[in-house]
């Protein structure tokens, strides 16, 4: 562990100690003496990787980066620099389900998950440019809130959600009895979309009309996507938004933000943490 966190002044015996440093580094200045500044340091620097993390997460992170502090201590110190999560904006979702195609039942409510690849889940929204709306695909699995598959584009259209599916199936396996769970909309209802589900033998799950609880893994999702990056950006163009979002799904939602759902592990940690598990139990 880096070191321990102090919330009484140290003397120099006890600094050095704490730190595990000789006096006579203390003494030339090579690192701070107190603990306290240098906590502090490291929320600035988390606060700016990840802006939107509130206390709890904030204390799960240094404790993955070696730091003994409990999170009242942090809610203090993120209160006093300033550092507390933006205000979350209101979230709306629109789904056009007026058409005339099969609808299919909710297969997803009453399913126990226990590993990868039971249970996908789809959902599309919008992102406002400074001159035009464009909209984003995303397919995650419910397992490990991993996502998956993803697609954006200027049209709402069936290809938009197909590309995000075609993504899923080229990265992941698709065993018997894999369901796949969307809205009632008519990207995931047409026949280009579910003659690729059937395909592959995916069964296909739809959540009731009004509803949007039946799908509430890929609205809390968008939710975070859009009060985690979409909120906080500016995105000129089309190009500029396929690379933030990008960047966001694969590299800081899947690989580097703490989920409390997984017990505060990213999506491709507690993915690789499953499969090790899978591979013990299959050798005993």
């Amino acid at each position: 562990m880096r070191t321990l966190v102090m919330t009484t002044p140290l003397s120099m015996r006890r600094a050095c100690a704490t730190l595990q440093l000789s006096r006579a580094s203390c003494y030339r200045g090579e690192v701070p003496l107190d603990p306290e500044l240098a906590l502090r340091d490291e929320m600035q620097h988390l606060a700016l990787e990840m802006p939107s993390y509130g206390y709890r997460r904030m204390t799960e992170e240094l404790h993955r980066r070696g730091w003994w502090v409990n999170h009242k201590h942090v809610l203090r110190l993120l209160r006093q620099d300033n550092l507390l999560c933006l205000r979350k904006r209101r979230f709306v979702t629109t789904t056009d389900a007026a058409h005339g195609l099969p609808i299919y039942p909710n297969l997803a409510a009453h399913l126990t998950l226990t590993g990868l690849n039971q249970l996908w889940v789809a959902d599309i929204t919008y992102i406002r440019l400074q001159r035009e709306f464009v909209y984003l695909a995303v397919l995650l699995d419910a397992y490990s809130r991993r996502c998956i598959g993803w697609q954006i584009d200027r049209r709402l259209h069936g290809e938009l959600a197909l590309v995000a599916l075609q993504m899923a199936l080229a990265s992941r396996d698709v065993p018997a009895g894999l369901v796949h769970h969307s809205d009632r909309g008519v990207q995931y209802a047409c026949g280009d979309y579910t003659d690729l589900l059937q395909s592959h033998r995916i069964e296909i799950s739809m959540s009731r009309s009004g509803n949007p609880y039946d799908n509430a893994r890929a609205e809390s999702f968008i939710k975070t996507l859009k009060y985690e990056e979409v909120h906080l950006s500016e995105y000129q163009d089309l190009a500029e938004v396929e690379h933030s979002i990008g960047h966001f799904l694969e590299i800081v939602y899947n690989r580097k933000r703490l989920h409390s759902s997984l017990g505060y592990l990213p999506p491709a940690e507690f993915e690789e943490q499953y499969r090790r598990q899978q591979e013990a139990s299959s050798l005993n």
